[in-house]
């Protein structure tokens, strides 16, 4: 056997072991696509062999990619169905694109810079993974390729401070978002599903749960809320 190959799939199943089941996520179809999908070629070139450590990994233009203990994490959360429209502000690599196209009909995946964009659709295409499209515009834009459109999941792959409202009005009945909402050093991961009417409550309602304390990169459009000084 190829030692390297040895050497990364020892890697591949340290971190599921080591940093994601710790996490809570213990979904064997997530647990078994981690070990199947190769996040280290979705990792720019200089920086592989870090592409399974606890950590996020740069990428062009300040970017980062999410620590895999929180993409899997936000994965679990969204508890995608085959049939899922899903739509991610931010494609970055393309990995998180990835992993929700395994599980999901369609994504949609809105990157601002053409290089990241390019490349995650590279990386998308060589993993033989067709049903992800990746746009370059600003994903929190009401742009008409996708504004004009619902969605069953949606994914902000950044933080923001507060969520825009156009976004949360794109989820079906049943749908969920996942998002890192806050500011620097306070940020936390929340869940956001629409509540499907019922017939006691005719108008769907959105529900929010916190999920985790974390940190990451703020998406760089993202509307900032007024903080009064006295």
């Amino acid at each position: 056997m190829n030692p390297d190959f040895t050497n990364v799939e020892n890697a591949r199943s340290k971190m599921i072991e080591q940093q994601i089941r710790p996490w809570n996520v213990l979904d064997p179809n997530i647990l078994t696509l981690l070990a199947e999908l190769p996040r280290e070629r979705f990792v720019p070139r200089s920086h592989r062999h870090l592409a399974f450590v606890d950590m996020e990994l740069p990428l062009a233009h300040g970017q980062v990619m999410l620590a895999p203990k929180v993409e899997a994490r936000l994965l679990q959360e969204l508890s995608l169905l085959p049939s899922d429209r899903v739509l991610e502000i931010g494609a970055g690599s393309g990995y998180m694109a990835a992993l929700m196209a395994r599980q999901a009909a369609e994504v949609i995946s809105v990157e601002k810079y053409e290089s990241l964009a390019l490349m995650a659709r590279q990386s998308l295409s060589e993993a033989g993974i067709s049903n992800a499209e990746v746009l370059q515009a600003n994903g929190l834009a009401e742009d008409s390729r996708w504004s004009r459109s619902m969605f069953d999941a949606i994914v902000l792959s950044g933080a923001v401070e507060k969520i825009p409202d156009h976004l949360l009005r794109q989820l079906n009945p049943g749908g969920r978002m996942v998002a890192i909402v806050g500011s620097v050093p306070v940020m936390q991961a929340i869940l956001v599903e629409r509540i499907k009417p019922t017939g006691s409550s005719p108008a769907s309602s959105l529900r929010q749960a916190v999920l985790f304390e974390t940190v990451t990169k703020p998406l760089e459009d993202a509307a900032k809320i007024p903080h009064f000084r006295f």
